[in-house]
């Protein structure tokens, strides 16, 4: 393959920037742009060794920098690679990738180096997706779930599942192939309950794709409460900024106020909703359409009562519309004398918490609470999960293929339909894992990857 090169750190200016070069010929490239101090020459250089030098071209030194050289088959991409490091100016930086390009390297292409590390038995198809969430996560959860995911926690689950499949099938094959070679009996009971175990792994991984999404995504949260019980100012306390307008005027919230929040160790994508009452303002009504549109949307909610204030019809209506909905229940203004009926609330919703969302300490109750609340620890990080549509697709049809296998074993249908059966989970099983996959859809996964991982 060509050798390759691209800036592998953000676009901007920053104190470094490194350029990789990966490839048969990068340690000779890296010696045309790099002249190491004390004329060390690049080409005897050991694996995980550096050194610093100037980065020249055509005559003209264009910066001071570091040279780190990996040696195949012991680096990222399998191949040999050499990383240049440099100021972190945009300039310099183009100059100097344009400079390894002058001098023999390719462009690379997105996620070319990872695509490398695949072709090359250094990752999974898994593992290769798991980087792309690593570099996009947005979350403390999803990165844990995601490194994770990096260290083969899905492969091994997949894994296990196909052994028992494989070894099933190949005890029908042999029944089928060799019945006068005295084998042992089939027993059914025995293989009914292996591939039944497999359906339910197969079926809880499944589970984790819906938390999975929402931990990589954000989940959607609505602040939903009658006017001036503070969800505005609710806001601005988890946003850290003036975000929503705080008024004494009721219906001063019209338009939905959305912004991303890290809560409890969790993305939220929350939404400032107007207040829930009856109106004949017109614009107003908008506002409370919009609120309870959202509200049917939100996987999570957060209900704010006002601590100064009994409950009144407009709360009472609320109550009512937040049954069978996932609710955190606020009770806000905790500085003010209390009229609020709290063990009717407590009653009403599992989960409570206390606070002056105008007292920035709030936030920390807020945080504790929906930690608790929120659970992600419910996603077994260690067994890994299924992180993608294109994972999900697979595992679905795997899953089916056993059910069906079930279903034939029960019903008396022959045994080579059975292993045509398991088969077909075995190649989508295949398929999850990268093992068994096509070039586009190699392409399409590596589509996501950013120039130069």
């Amino acid at each position: 393959m060509s050798t390759i090169a691209a800036i592998a750190t953000p676009p901007g200016t920053g104190g470094i920037s490194v350029i990789r070069i990966s490839g048969e010929k990068a340690l000779r490239i890296a010696e045309k742009v790099f002249k190491p101090s004390g004329n060390k020459s690049i080409i005897s250089m050991k694996g995980y060794t550096a050194c610093y030098g100037s980065i020249e071209w055509e005559g003209e030194k264009l910066d001071d920098g570091v040279l780190l050289i990996f040696r195949a088959p012991h680096s990222y991409t399998g191949e040999d690679t050499a990383e240049i490091t440099c100021h972190g100016g945009v300039l310099i930086t183009r100059r100097i990738l344009r400079a390894c390009l002058d001098a023999g390297a390719q462009m690379a292409q997105a996620g070319e180096f990872t695509r490398r590390a695949l072709l090359s038995g250094k990752l999974t198809l898994t593992q290769a997706e798991a980087v792309a969430d690593i570099i996009s996560s947005k979350s403390d959860q999803y990165l844990k779930c995601a490194a994770a995911q990096l260290d083969g926690a899905l492969y091994k689950k997949i894994a296990e599942i196909k052994k028992t499949i494989l070894d099933i099938a190949v005890q029908i094959s042999a029944w089928i192939d060799y019945p006068d070679e005295g084998l042992d009996s089939f027993e059914i009971s025995s293989q009914l309950g292996q591939l039944s175990d497999c359906r339910l792994r197969l079926h809880l991984l499944l589970e984790s794709y819906d938390l999975g999404q929402a931990l990589r995504d954000g989940i959607s949260v609505a602040i939903v409460g009658k006017p001036n019980v503070g969800k505005s100012t609710l806001m601005n306390l988890l946003v850290g900024c003036e975000r929503s307008i705080v008024t004494d005027i009721e219906g001063t919230t019209r338009d939905i106020v959305e912004e991303n929040v890290i809560l409890g160790g969790t993305l939220l994508k929350i939404a400032d909703c107007a207040g829930i009452r009856e109106t004949d303002n017109p614009v107003e009504r908008i506002g409370v359409v919009k609120m309870e549109r959202r509200l049917e949307q939100a996987q999570l909610v957060f209900a704010v009562f006002d601590n100064s204030r009994p409950l009144e019809k407009e709360d009472y209506r609320l109550i009512e519309k937040l049954k069978g909905k996932h609710v955190l229940c606020i009770i806000n203004k905790l500085d003010l004398e209390s009229r609020l009926d709290m063990a009717y609330l407590a009653t009403q919703f599992g989960r409570v918490a206390e606070i002056s969302a105008n007292n920035p300490e709030s936030l920390r109750k807020l945080n504790d609470a929906a930690a608790k609340f929120i659970n992600p620890e419910k996603l077994d990080i260690s067994a890994g999960f299924i992180a993608n549509e294109r994972q999900r697709d697979a595992a679905v049809k795997a899953r089916d293929a056993i059910e069906k296998a079930i279903d034939g074993i029960i019903e008396g249908v022959t045994l080579d339909a059975t292993g045509v059966m398991l088969e077909t989970a075995l190649d989508h099983l295949s398929e999850l894992t990268g093992e068994n996959v096509s070039e586009q859809v190699i392409d399409e996964v590596f589509k996501k990857f950013c120039v130069g991982k």
